[in-house]
């Protein structure tokens, strides 16, 4: 068996000189290792939460929760922490977690916030997508326009929406960025879920989400930036008339 070699400590380096060095690579998506237990947990009661499947209001314990999924205590313990994080849970220490309510003042408040995250993130990733990128986002947007013909049924539309949420986060390069608004696109979808029946207007709402898709597709960092304007005008519209009941 060879012995390994070791460097003299009196031998000059021989690096190569920062002009030589290999530039750096531009960030690039890679697939997802299969999400833990607490991730899975939270994913799931975040979407039995979107669709009212837990009530605004009402109460659940630990071991509720934990049967309801088949997942243990403790990773349902961190799923709630996260999601108390993104304030679709209340914890109340002793009892258990309450279903924050929906609260219209409060949703045109954290859609001041959305209004401005959406923005940078349009605008930031038809700057950095990659050409791959954007042909899963062309795809993604056709999918979501196929789901609008059933709005019965609108869980498989809320499912594409939150992926193709994801992906543009993550085409911005900026996971500060992605994390701050996750919890604004969650609300949103609760929010929608609860009242698209009344304005049955899926594909208005995804019309304006293909205007952003091929924005970005087409490297537009402007027209991307306003097609993200008009989308949360659209939103911001809905929100209101949820109140005045004029769809």
């Amino acid at each position: 068996m060879r012995s390994a070699r070791v460097a003299d400590a009196s031998t000059p380096s021989k690096a190569a000189p920062a002009t030589s060095r290999a530039k750096l690579e531009p960030m690039r998506l890679e697939q997802s290792p299969r999400p833990g237990l607490a991730e899975q947990a939270r994913a799931r009661l975040e979407e039995m939460i979107v669709s009212l499947e837990l009530a605004p209001g009402s109460i659940w314990s630990e071991a509720q929760l934990s049967a309801s999924l088949g997942i243990g205590r403790t990773p349902v313990r961190e799923a709630l922490q996260r999601l108390e994080a993104d304030h679709l849970v209340r914890i109340l220490p002793r009892h258990g977690a309450q279903i924050t309510e929906i609260n219209v003042v409060e949703q045109l408040l954290l859609l001041e916030l959305r209004r401005e995250l959406d923005r940078i993130i349009a605008r930031q990733a038809a700057r950095r997508s990659t050409a791959q990128e954007r042909t899963r986002l062309l795809e993604m947007g056709k999918r979501l326009a196929s789901r609008t013909a059933d709005d019965a049924d609108i869980l498989p539309y809320l499912r594409d929406h939150y992926e193709l949420k994801n992906v543009l986060a993550e085409c911005a390069r900026n996971p500060f960025l992605a994390r701050a608004v996750m919890p604004c696109y969650a609300m949103s979808r609760r929010f929608y879920y609860l009242h698209h029946r009344q304005a049955r207007d899926l594909a208005v709402a995804t019309r304006h989400h293909i205007d952003v898709i091929r924005a970005v597709a087409n490297g537009d960092e402007a027209r991307a930036a306003a097609a993200s304007d008009k989308l949360m005008d659209y939103v911001e519209d809905f929100t209101r008339a949820t109140v005045t009941n004029r769809f």
